[in-house]
């Protein structure tokens, strides 16, 4: 009977180990933007490919967006030299050094774009849609702010077609099995 006690407790502890959950997450990045060929409802998208560190880890975030073409009014964004773009379409994907993915649809989101400061705030807000590895069974919602500002124009302002990013992954996560990620933000 001890024996049987002892194995329940052991699988149960295990079990809770498997499946850690990073709770809160906050991670920071950087990288760059730029137009992609792939259109997202006939819309061209724009792409990020970002790295970075934090709570899951060393990781390279990939995004697709597209935003509406027309501005629309922001009680956030507001202003006579900003103008607010929210997004309509996109996804991305978290890659782990582990081989692990995590798998996320765009929910919402939109580009402040301020022209006096010669940059743009931008969020990209996402639902958790499971992944690979130690993502298999993830769950969860994550937002995206970055800072994006012009690096290079064709033809020269205001064309920019690259763009330098810096910015922060926030959220809640759970289901992520124990991997090479860890709590105090070091890989």
């Amino acid at each position: 009977m001890k024996h049987i006690a002892t194995v329940t407790l052991m699988l149960t502890f295990g079990a809770a180990a498997i499946y850690a959950d990073p709770g809160p997450v906050n991670m920071k990045l950087s990288g760059s933007a730029t137009r992609s060929t792939i259109s997202l409802g006939g819309t061209p998208a724009s792409e990020h490919t970002l790295a970075g560190t934090g709570t899951l880890g060393a990781f390279t975030f990939r995004v697709l967006s597209t935003n509406m073409t027309s501005p629309q009014s922001s009680s956030t964004c507001s202003g006579p030299t900003k103008m607010y773009f929210p997004v309509v379409a996109g996804a991305g994907v978290f890659g782990s050094p582990d081989g692990g993915l995590l798998n996320l649809n765009l929910t919402g989101g939109g580009d402040c774009i301020d022209f006096a400061a010669g940059n743009a705030l931008c969020t990209r807000i996402f639902q958790v849609n499971g992944g690979t590895g130690r993502y298999a069974h993830a769950a969860g919602s994550l937002t995206l702010t970055m800072t994006v500002a012009p690096v290079l124009a064709d033809g020269g302002p205001p064309n920019f077609v690259f763009f330098a990013v810096t910015g922060d992954v926030t959220g809640n996560l759970s289901g992520v099995t124990a991997g090479q990620g860890s709590q105090d933000g070091q890989p």
